[in-house]
């Protein structure tokens, strides 16, 4: 639907097709679709039961597998859509809006890479300038997205690639950013004491509050930092996780978030839904911050975030370096 209003007002959107079950427009729109083309349910979350299909055939048996198994969320998916492949870096822009008007409270852009097989695997969510020449792009697209689909007060979570023809919508949330709020102190630290938290309840509870504060985020940002989303290249049964008590002592650590514990299952990670967790880090020299980064990197890399249990069968994921050079826009 999004894609939809966005495209009646001329708003570059999504190519696309959907169905609660195979129909004639699922079926044109594959046949005459520039391969790839991304597959995937409208009732998951993430990246849970998304895939790149390469040609009619993959695509179609995709799009039947999708009915057949449970979404990560719960429940079995009931919608599967069928879309365009979007070359580009793919963007976050979150705002919060009262009676029409749009601020901006940060903007990243996601950190992907190939590792295990995948294409696509997230290692991270990275802040961007706003005074970038692709943060003035994202957030007045943005906002015009924003009153293409009368989103006029709350906050939202915008998802944007950004092609060689500008900037398309993946998603539009009406919602705050996710992730369990672990981004808001790293999100504070960068504009010097606010986050989409509290720019929310100023729209809906402060109308001074809101109409004071900036319409982006400064620039340069206040401090430095990013999140990390840790990557497995070994699968097994956890024993021990010595990785995270590095990570925890490193100079610019603030929070780990993981599910992943002694006696856990790790397995190959090759989206969020098998990360084995998210760490924020945060410094006023850029310098503690890469080099933190670069530790957390070494660690998955030599496989030392966890031990294993001996009879488990510790086994180190084929490369996928050549993903590179199928998708050399892809981020």
């Amino acid at each position: 639907v999004q894609q939809e209003l966005l495209k009646s007002v001329g708003m570059r959107s999504v190519r696309q097709a959907a169905g609660k079950e195979w129909n004639d427009a699922v079926e044109i729109f594959l046949k005459n679709e520039t391969y790839p083309v991304v597959v995937k349910p409208t009732d998951s979350a993430g990246s849970d039961g998304v895939k790149l299909c390469h040609n009619f055939d993959e695509a179609k048996e995709h799009f039947h597998a999708l009915f057949e198994i449970e979404a990560v969320n719960g429940g079995f998916n009931t919608e599967v859509l069928c879309q365009e492949f979007l070359r580009g870096k793919e963007y976050v822009v979150d705002t919060v809006s009262r009676d029409g008007e749009h601020k901006t409270c940060a903007v990243w852009v996601y950190d992907k890479r190939p590792a295990n097989g995948a294409a696509f695997v997230y290692f991270g969510m990275v802040p961007i300038d706003t005074s970038s020449q692709e943060a003035k792009l994202l957030i007045n697209y943005c906002n015009n997205a924003l009153d293409a689909l009368e989103m006029q007060n709350g906050p939202s979570h915008a998802e944007i690639i950004l092609t060689a023809s500008g900037p398309c919508l993946v998603e539009m949330n009406c919602r705050a950013q996710g992730g369990d709020g672990n981004w808001q102190q790293l999100a504070q630290a960068l504009t010097g004491g606010y986050s989409q938290v509290e720019a929310s309840v100023d729209a809906y509870l402060d109308k001074k509050a809101f109409s004071v504060l900036p319409r982006i985020p400064p620039s340069p940002a206040k401090a430095f930092g990013q999140e990390v989303i840790l990557v497995s290249y070994a699968e097994g049964q956890v024993a021990a996780t010595p990785g995270y008590d590095v990570i925890k002592k490193l100079e610019s650590f603030v929070y780990l978030e993981t599910g992943v514990g002694t006696g856990s299952h790790v397995e190959h990670t090759v989206d969020l839904v098998t990360s084995v967790g998210s760490v924020i880090l945060l410094h006023h020299d850029e310098d503690v911050v890469q080099n933190d980064i670069a530790t957390i990197r070494q660690l998955e890399k030599n496989n030392k975030l966890f031990d294993f249990e001996k009879s488990s069968v510790m086994m180190k994921a084929v490369s996928t370096l050549n993903f590179q050079n199928l998708f050399p826009m892809q981020c």
